[in-house]
């Protein structure tokens, strides 16, 4: 790696999801002072699902905020795999429900890719990313047997990519690795010792196309892993 990661360890994950949250709250609050904006791509799954209602009880000018996912599953909205619905139940709440979502969902259950990376790049640079990453060193929808992993990890690479991973039950749509390599911070969550394992993995040396994490391990922003076991 090119840089020195950051990590932060905590005694248990739900003082690593309320730290996280302060943290994240902070910068926010910082970015939209000195701007009068904000934004913020967060990832999906259920092991954010506590860092993301910490965070909906922040005071924030969250009609000001823009917030958006890393990635999403190519289904209806509503579906109970949508990490848009989960968003809606655990950060879109208490003062952050005035936020400004950028979903990636378009009528219905489809996706007009075109018109979302124009709404996309109107919300960048990203002012705070946070991420996960899979046993396997995937990110948002970086995985590394997809086969547009090339073109989402390319430096011009367009804001949002369809993937379509062997081992996925649906196609993803996925914010490609510049967006991400661009924001003004990235925080990684990671929880369970097998997956700071995979990050051990990951910091060795290798191509991205193995571990697509390395691409926002050597981003040029400040980046720091938040660990609890």
């Amino acid at each position: 790696m090119s840089q020195e990661i950051a990590r932060q360890v905590y005694p248990d994950r739900d003082t690593l999801m309320r730290g996280l949250a302060e943290l994240v709250a902070d910068q926010l609050r910082a970015a939209h002072a000195s701007k009068g904006r904000a934004s913020l791509a967060v990832p999906g799954g259920t092991t954010p699902g506590p860092f993301l209602s910490a965070l909906s009880e922040a005071d924030l000018d969250w009609p000001e905020i823009t917030v958006m996912l890393t990635d999403e599953r190519v289904v209806p909205e509503f579906s109970e795999r949508s990490n848009t619905r989960l968003l809606r139940e655990t950060l879109f709440r208490n003062a952050a429900a005035e936020a400004n979502l950028l979903h990636f969902h378009a009528v219905g259950a489809d996706y007009i890719i075109g018109a979302i990376r124009e709404r996309v790049a109107e919300a960048l640079p990203l002012d705070v990313t946070v991420l996960g990453m899979g046993t396997d060193m995937h990110t948002a929808s970086l995985f590394p047997n997809a086969p547009e992993l090339g073109e989402a990890l390319a430096a011009d690479a367009p804001e949002l990519i369809e993937v379509h991973p062997p081992d996925q039950p649906e196609a993803r749509v996925t914010l490609s690795a510049p967006v991400l390599r661009g924001s003004g911070v990235i925080h990684i969550l990671l929880t369970g010792a097998e997956k700071l394992a995979a990050l051990d993995r990951a910091l060795e040396p290798g191509s991205p196309d193995e571990a697509p994490i390395r691409a926002i391990l050597d981003a040029p922003c400040p980046v720091t892993v938040h660990y609890a076991d």
